[in-house]
């Protein structure tokens, strides 16, 4: 095509990969016959497919026989979507709940909530900073930046120990200017696997209480932990202190519904009119960005979490998830063993959720990745709800050879 004018665009640089969508890039070309992806975080089962669960089509059979409109839905979402999900973070018989002192929006998945909550708090807190873990899940700093924030870390992970770092945390927490941002990872911590326990999350709660800042809780990852009851402990130990705070919840992971992108944002409030004024003002975020959420992932939530029937099958399935992963960690760590590595990873079956540090250094992950179709992300994170009997012993062999 010819043109007078020159191309508006033609000094428009190409952006570099995303560390972890590049990386799915760089393995659906490989040509390995015996490539393993385990960058990607998304929950595979033992043939190494994305599951449909069984819920999740017996909900759409539901919803799509009554479905009568393809009319828009409010900015704010499904209506009983946003009430369930507040009983699913906060309890059956939450006062906060009961009180009015919760306000929950639909999202375009967990990172919808994390923009929605991001662009409310700059519109707000214009001159607040944002300081997440060190390491962070890395859409994290990318996203608060995006939405014109300065990103700070804390400390978080120990390299040394393959622990947690949680004095360093807790003093780096202390230092934070007043009316800072705190992102927080409520369970399964991604990229580490590492949480904290019950009593530090005590400590953390309490701290938040006298210290003047804004806790962010990114909740991506309910019932891959303990279960979905036990997981929302910290969401609910805010909640019970009576602390303000923004809660991002997706349903991605917990009922595989990745490509219908469902989540939501929770914000706890001080009362009814507090959390009327809040609510108005989301709906102002929502407006500009995509105006109002789909309908189909929220509605099959909606369904899901609307029946007793249905909430049990998918508390089975989901813990079928949780329990596999935890065999792939045992797995994962007897057969580096048989495969004769002396390098203790013991500390792998201590963590949580689908992701793990795995400790390989970025020599050792460049070498799986070029000599061996292994793509692992350069910190050595890996999706262990990627690894499966088939492709364990290989990805233990191929470990073997370059550490």
């Amino acid at each position: 095509m010819s043109t007078s004018q020159p191309s508006p665009f033609i000094n428009i640089a190409q952006a570099p990969p995303d560390p972890i969508l590049g990386l799915t890039e760089a393995f659906i070309a490989d040509t390995n016959p015996k490539k393993v992806n385990l960058g990607v975080g998304v929950y595979q089962d033992s043939n190494g497919k994305v599951p449909l669960l069984k819920v999740v089509r017996e909900a759409e059979t539901r919803w799509l026989a009554k479905e009568d409109t393809k009319s828009y839905l409010p900015i704010d979402g499904v209506p009983a979507f946003n009430k369930q999900v507040q009983v699913l973070l906060l309890g059956e018989n939450s006062p906060v709940n009961a009180e009015g002192r919760a306000v929950t929006v639909e999202a375009l998945g967990g990172t919808g909530a994390l923009k929605i909550g991001a662009d409310f708090l700059k519109r707000f807190f214009p001159e607040a900073a944002v300081y997440i873990s060190d390491p962070s899940w890395e859409n994290h700093r990318a996203l608060f930046e995006a939405a014109g924030f300065k990103v700070e870390v804390y400390p978080y992970y120990d390299a040394a120990t393959h622990g947690l770092k949680f004095d360093e945390m807790l003093a780096g927490l202390k230092t934070i200017p007043a009316g800072s941002i705190v992102v927080l990872h409520a369970c399964c911590h991604n990229p580490t696997g590492v949480d904290l326990s019950t009593s530090q999350w005590t400590q953390i709660v309490d701290l938040f209480q006298s210290a003047n800042l804004i806790a962010f809780l990114d909740f991506a990852y309910q019932g891959f932990g303990d279960g979905v009851q036990e997981d929302a402990a910290a969401v609910r130990a805010f909640a019970a202190a009576g602390i303000p705070c923004l809660i991002a919840n997706s349903f991605s992971k917990s009922l595989s519904l990745y490509r219908e992108r469902v989540g939501a944002l929770t914000l706890l409030t001080s009362g009814t009119e507090e959390t009327k004024r809040v609510l108005s003002q989301l709906k102002r975020v929502i407006r500009t960005n995509y105006s109002s959420p789909a309908s189909h992932g929220g509605q099959v939530a909606a369904t899901v979490l609307n029946d007793a029937e249905l909430l049990t099958q998918w508390d089975e399935e989901l813990t079928e998830m949780r329990e596999r992963i935890k065999r792939m960690r045992g797995l994962l760590v007897s057969s580096l063993k048989d495969y004769g590595v002396s390098q203790d990873f013991s500390f792998i079956k201590n963590q949580r959720g689908m992701f793990s540090y795995s400790g390989l250094p970025l020599e050792a992950v460049r070498k799986l990745r070029s000599e061996y179709g292994i793509y692992i992300v350069d910190s050595g994170r890996i999706c262990v709800a990627a690894l499966n009997e088939k492709n364990i012993g290989y990805v233990c062999e191929s470990i073997a050879k370059v550490i």
